[in-house]
């Protein structure tokens, strides 16, 4: 029996996670719409895909979620995530500030927009120090600062670019992580439904740079920590990046929105896809049954 929601899937291409979720609709009577954002235009002044109950978002793009959440939020269209939580999420600067403002245990961050206060703000966190874009993902462009010379080549690099997002000095402390690793939590709703470890001989250990998923139990803390993490950016389906220090604090480093979970289904002994179906089917259920525009 096919189900009363009609749940559309908001894509870039169709990726194993994005097929995974197609079967995981499947299994609960819910054949969904895929629609590629490389094809969609929207006209601000007609509002349309009133007939979906929510929409899936899984671009890769950030730009393209992010502008897309918006006017189909702003059409009353339920999304998974939300415009506000991919506005968060999709920034480092956005997030460090929500998690701080709500008093979750995170890096220190120091935000400069020039290079020379950007230096200022360097030395006086101490070397080595991280460098991040504000908006980016998959590990690219992250930098580990360990001295003045350094320092100043990249602030360099970073200005002749000429990007905006370059011209916004976000400067971490560095985390001496524990064992080499970071932990990624996975949080559905109000659950935190699995952990990994991600394990590099590199400091930067994400999976999309050569990391090694191992299982991790979800511990009481680190089940505190992810839905603290996830209720400060506003909620939904999010990723949780855990850093563990050497004297065994845990740290929030950042939350993605559109999580890559492939590689962690057959790690955490979790059905990832089979959790966000359920929760999406959940958000379809709190709006009323009823898609956008139709009868209350």
């Amino acid at each position: 029996m096919m189900s009363e929601f009609r749940i559309g899937m908001l894509h870039s291409r169709i990726r194993v996670e994005e097929k995974l979720l197609v079967e995981a609709f499947e299994k609960r009577g819910v054949a969904l719409d895929l629609i590629d954002d490389r094809e969609i235009v929207f006209d601000l002044h007609q509002p349309q895909w009133k007939q979906y109950h929510v929409i899936l978002e899984r671009c890769i793009n950030h730009s393209r979620a992010l502008y897309a959440l918006r006017i189909l939020n702003d059409w009353g269209i339920p999304t998974v995530n939300s415009y506000g939580v991919a506005m968060i999420c999709g920034n480092k600067l956005e997030t460090s500030s929500a998690l701080v403002r709500d008093g979750v245990a995170s890096p220190r961050v120091l935000v400069a927009f020039t290079p020379e206060s950007a230096l200022q703000a360097i030395e006086s966190l101490g070397y080595p120090v991280v460098l991040k874009p504000a908006v980016g993902s998959w590990g690219r462009l992250l930098a580990k600062v360990n001295d003045r010379e350094a320092a100043e080549a990249l602030l360099e690099h970073k200005e002749t670019l000429g990007s905006y997002h370059h011209s916004i000095f976000y400067i971490q402390e560095f985390i001496d992580k524990e064992g080499g690793r970071d932990i990624r939590s996975f949080v559905v709703g109000d659950e935190t439904i699995g952990a990994i470890y991600r394990r590099s001989s590199h400091w930067i250990t994400n999976t999309a740079r050569g990391g090694e998923a191992t299982g991790c139990p979800v511990t009481p803390e680190i089940d505190r920590l992810s839905l603290a993490a996830a209720k400060s950016v506003g909620g939904g389906v999010v990723a949780i990046d855990l850093l563990e220090t050497r004297d065994g604090r845990l740290l929030v480093n950042e939350v993605n929105y559109t999580m890559e979970f492939r590689n962690s289904i057959q790690t955490t002994g979790v059905d990832i896809p089979g959790k966000v179906a359920d929760y999406v089917l959940q958000v379809a259920r709190q709006s009323g049954g009823h898609a956008a525009g139709g009868p209350q």
